[in-house]
């Protein structure tokens, strides 16, 4: 029986709050084991609560100044980039959103991104590479997935759990320093035994925690491409110019040097060219390019 792709947004919907709702907890674990072993009572967790709290607002309200400064993007001159700026343009109004802000990346590796917090702050970027090579309806392909990222608001999505990841990684290396600098003789003192089993579980959680968060991260951007490719197929009612858009990305790879492990999961395809083969590996941002065309082929829409 062929997938609709209402099935596919509903499976991966639930797929990912079960993730969130997962790190969330790992997240509060290492809290808790933190503010116990530094005894910092009530207090502790009013300042661990109200650090999360300033740290998410600032990433919510600066992460498109961020994911554009990383990659160099520059913004698309609408008379030099004319057809661009019109194929955004109407698959937005296909789409429902408004036109979110338009940047070019200098770069020859065919690629593309979207960034914000949401429709009305959102962000479309293409590289010159990809430009060279696709042809009107391929870019419509490109450019509805990246407005599916927005209308379903991944980009919002995806800073979360980018946030948590950072917060987790800030708490592991604040655990491991204060364990060095005095940590673990004032929790061996204050605690006994119990003190002795936080100390392993938190040295434990230091260990395994960029580890977790690497394969949350991973997950997540698997899961939100296949279904910011069938949106996007919906976007225009034509899959096929996507599907022929993923096939050139497949066979005319080049490596984007701007890319980074924090940045690689925005990209429409894999910037390291880790979704060309046929299996994606538990760390892969992106679900192998060939999967995502047989899906697309596959969907009724």
């Amino acid at each position: 029986m062929a997938e609709t792709l209402y099935d596919l947004i509903s499976a991966n919907k639930r797929k990912t709050i079960v993730f969130i709702l997962v790190t969330s907890l790992f997240l509060g674990a290492i809290g808790y084991v933190v503010v116990r072993l530094l005894n910092w009572g009530i207090i502790g967790y009013i300042f661990f609560a109200i650090f999360i709290i300033i740290y998410n607002i600032i990433l919510y309200y600066n992460s498109d100044k961020l994911a554009i400064r990383s990659t160099g993007s520059v913004p698309a001159d609408p008379d030099e980039f004319r057809m661009l700026h019109n194929v955004v343009e109407e698959v937005a109004i296909a789409a429902g959103t408004p036109k979110p802000k338009v940047y070019i990346t200098p770069s020859p590796a065919p690629n593309a991104f979207a960034t914000g917090r949401n429709p009305e702050n959102a962000a479309i970027a293409v590289t010159t590479g990809l430009l060279e090579i696709m042809n009107r309806q391929e870019l419509q392909g490109i450019v509805a997935h990246e407005m599916a990222h927005i209308r379903n608001y991944d980009i919002l999505l995806m800073t979360v759990v980018s946030a948590i990841g950072g917060l987790i990684i800030l708490l592991r290396d604040f655990f491991l320093r204060s364990m060095f600098f005095g940590g673990r003789r004032r929790s061996r003192k204050s605690g006994g035994q119990a003190g002795l089993i936080l100390l392993v579980i938190g040295l434990v959680l230091a260990i395994i925690a960029p580890i977790f968060v690497a394969l949350i991260r991973s997950a997540i951007s698997r899961q939100r491409e296949y279904l910011a490719d069938a949106s996007g197929a919906y976007i225009t009612r034509y899959p096929q110019g996507l599907t022929q858009a993923l096939a050139k990305l497949r066979d005319r790879h080049k490596p984007l040097k701007r890319a980074s492990q924090s940045n690689a999961h925005l990209f429409i395809a894999s910037p390291f060219g880790k979704d060309r083969t046929d299996v994606a590996g538990l760390f892969s941002t992106h679900p192998p390019l060939g999967n995502r065309i047989k899906r697309l082929n596959s969907l009724v829409i």
